[in-house]
């Protein structure tokens, strides 16, 4: 195989099947600085992106910024910021050059030359796909946790930030000083009421730093909710070999995705924005309804098919989909607790979209890791899965699923899996969860159940106190623990409609 990596050189020799760049890149500017460059960004905003450049809007190109390593700067400069998008689906391939990506900063490297670009005053947006634990907040409060590590750092050396927090605030200090405009601030992750979220952890971190500096922010950012969805599974090294015998060079930034792809935006922009309507994003007054119909359907499906699947013995989503009883307790938590939580507008087929999801989860092309998934589920869980719960709680509504989901996540931070194997738990409170199981698992299924419900970092205040929740959990760490999980979606919910 070839060792000549993707880069401007040869991209009119790549096969004629792959679609290149429709524009010179030279003539691109930046407008945007996104935080978290990884690989959902490449294969959802920067894909709208490069639509809209190239329509000729050449003044919205993307400088990435990593906040943590150097792999994808690595991955993206030797190729002069291009790489593959990959459409994967049942009924085949579909390749695209993205070139909206001119150049990676590693913040680790330089901060202060990070600080320096987002106070660039032809940056008019910062995007941010930095997961759930990026915000430094209380996902059970949803305000910014004063005492998280990165905050404590970033306040003590405002010139050597780590946090996206700490640059964003930095920069508009910066901004400020310098008597240029602010920018909008546009999260990209899985976050119930995102916009708010951030816009609330920016002034309370500013705050901390100086109360004027605050008042200005809050005068000078606008933070727009949005809703995102894509499926965009780990890239493989056996996904870059088969790309590099279809095009004949070799692309270390290669990303993955299902042809789906949705994006609803609160249209709420300080200085301007890319016609991304134009490449198929939906701007709206409200984003929130849209937002729970994914957090509640999507998101809270695909994590309890991670964690359960998981535990079942299923290396991919499409794996655990292919075992009939997996396949209709998917479709039956949809019917019967998550949509029923959620006023579902009148004019949304929620029957036609809970469909379209279980053909989603069914796509054998993309090999999505349920344990890529389960990552960070202390984070998640409070977004994806409680919000339902809490709902159905008040109303006396069904949490059969939602209480084996939580079993199932309990059992999987513990570490073990039902073969006595060990989990590699990703979780940024890992070892706070596996020292609730190792305290409590020999007490019985009921002190466990107790324990994490009682676990306010995630559950909150309140949950510990529901005369339903707790003997269901219980129940089903018991018949987890005596037939397994496989067994139990089996004879429970092989028989549902």
């Amino acid at each position: 195989m070839s060792q000549e990596r993707l880069n401007n050189s040869i991209l009119e020799n790549l096969p004629p099947e792959v679609i290149k760049p429709a524009y010179d890149r030279n003539e691109v500017t930046p407008g945007i600085v996104h935080l978290g460059i990884g690989a959902f960004h490449r294969a959802h905003q920067a894909w709208y992106t490069e639509n809209r450049i190239a329509a000729g809007e050449k003044d919205w190109g993307i400088i990435g910024a990593s906040l943590r390593s150097p792999g994808v700067r690595d991955q993206l400069v030797p190729q002069n910021g291009l790489y593959s998008l990959v459409e994967k689906s049942n009924a085949g391939t579909k390749v695209q050059i993205i070139g909206a990506v001119s150049d990676v900063f590693v913040a680790p490297e330089s901060p202060s030359q990070l600080l320096e670009l987002l106070a660039r005053e032809e940056i008019r947006i910062v995007s941010l796909t930095i997961t759930e634990k990026g915000y430094c907040h209380d996902p059970a409060s949803g305000n910014l946790n004063p005492k998280h590590p990165d905050v404590v750092q970033d306040l003590e050396n405002p010139e050597q930030p780590k946090s996206a927090l700490g640059f964003i605030v930095g920069a508009l200090k910066l901004r400020k000083e310098r008597g240029l405009p602010g920018f909008t601030v546009l999260s990209c992750d899985n976050l119930p009421s995102n916009g708010k979220l951030l816009g609330r952890v920016l002034v309370q971190y500013a705050k901390l730093v100086d109360a004027e500096l605050a008042a200005w922010i809050a005068q000078n950012t606008t933070t727009p909710a949005t809703m995102v969805d894509r499926i965009v599974p780990a890239t493989t090294d056996a996904d870059r070999d088969e790309l590099e015998a279809l095009m004949g060079c070799r692309d270390e930034a290669a990303v993955m995705a299902e042809p789906f792809s949705q994006w609803v935006v609160e249209d709420n922009f300080l200085r301007g924005r890319p016609e991304w309507d134009k490449a198929g994003a939906t701007f709206v007054d409200d984003v929130e309804v849209y937002e729970l119909i994914k957090l509640r359907l999507l998101n809270g499906s695909h994590s309890m098919l991670a964690y359960s699947g998981y535990l079942a013995g299923f290396e991919t989503v499409a794996d655990v989909m292919a075992e009939p009883a997996f396949n209709k307790l998917a479709l039956h938590f949809m019917k019967t607790e998550a949509t029923t939580s959620i006023d579902v507008p009148a004019d949304f087929d929620v029957a036609a979209y809970q469909a379209e999801l279980i053909e989603r989860f069914e796509n054998r092309a993309l090999r999505h890791r349920t344990w890529q998934i389960a990552m960070d589920g202390s984070q998640k869980i409070p977004q994806r899965w409680l919000g339902t719960l809490r709902h159905q709680l008040d109303k006396n509504g069904p949490i059969e699923v939602l209480s084996f989901a939580l079993a199932n996540w309990i059992r999987y931070v513990s570490a073990v899996d039902e073969s006595g194997n060990a989990i590699e738990v990703s979780d940024p409170l890992a070892a706070e969860l596996k020292a609730l199981c190792d305290r409590y698992k020999p007490e019985g299924a009921k002190a466990l159940a107790e324990a994490f419900l009682a676990f306010t970092p995630v559950f909150g205040e309140d949950l510990r106190n529901s005369e339903r929740l707790l003997p269901a959990v219980a129940d089903w760490l018991e018949k987890l623990a005596e037939r397994g999980t496989l067994a139990c979606v089996q004879s429970s919910f092989g028989t549902v409609e």
